[in-house]
């Protein structure tokens, strides 16, 4: 019974197998409410869990409360990975529009090309905005796959009348120039903006 469990949640993501026998532990000593009370809740988590329509982000009705709410611009449009990408920026206070989740990246080592992200629905969702959206900001991974990624979308959506932009990269706040790697450096320098 109990390696059955470590070997469950070792498949988690970031945990391998010492952690997952210290948890499992865990719960073997815990009251067993407090163990089937998170049984339950994941039960529940996953029997109840929904994608929005429309921006595919988790949610638990058909449409998220970011794409119902009327607070939000709607004509301003950023485009993630993940949803835990959206709680990112969601908790910075600093983004007032809406999203689009696209289900991650293109990655042809790993099989995943566009047809298998959210990028026809994002397409779509532009379309049938009728010039709705002004402005989409692209904030996926400074990687090669982001990069790639990055630039499908804008290839796909060159056409309609939609400004296309992308969110800064460079050397954090507080970070030392020295420790900063190379291609970092160099799009800070290129990316530079006017003092002020």
């Amino acid at each position: 019974m109990i390696e059955d469990a470590v070997n469950e949640v070792s498949k988690l993501p970031g945990i391998g197998k010492k952690t997952a026998l210290r948890l499992v532990l865990h719960l073997v000593k815990e009251n067993e409410n407090r163990t089937t009370a998170l049984t339950t809740a994941l039960a529940r988590l996953r029997a109840n869990i929904r994608f929005c329509k429309t921006c595919h982000n988790i949610s638990d009705e058909e449409e998220c409360t970011i794409c119902k709410s009327h607070r939000r611009d709607q004509s301003l449009l950023c485009v993630v990975e993940e949803s835990k990408d959206v709680m990112a920026i969601e908790n910075t206070a600093m983004f007032q529009g809406v999203y689009h989740v696209l289900g991650g990246i293109i990655s042809p080592v790993n099989g995943i090309g566009p047809d298998e992200l959210k990028i026809a629905s994002l397409i779509d969702r532009v379309a049938k905005s009728n010039g709705g959206i002004r402005e989409i900001i692209i904030a996926v991974s400074p990687t090669m796959e982001g990069d790639t990624t990055a630039f499908y979308i804008h290839k796909k959506l060159k056409d309609y009348p939609v400004k296309i932009t992308s969110i800064a990269r460079g050397v954090p706040v507080g970070g030392e120039l020295e420790y900063a790697d190379e291609v970092t450096l160099g799009r800070s320098i290129t990316s530079r903006t006017l003092f002020s």
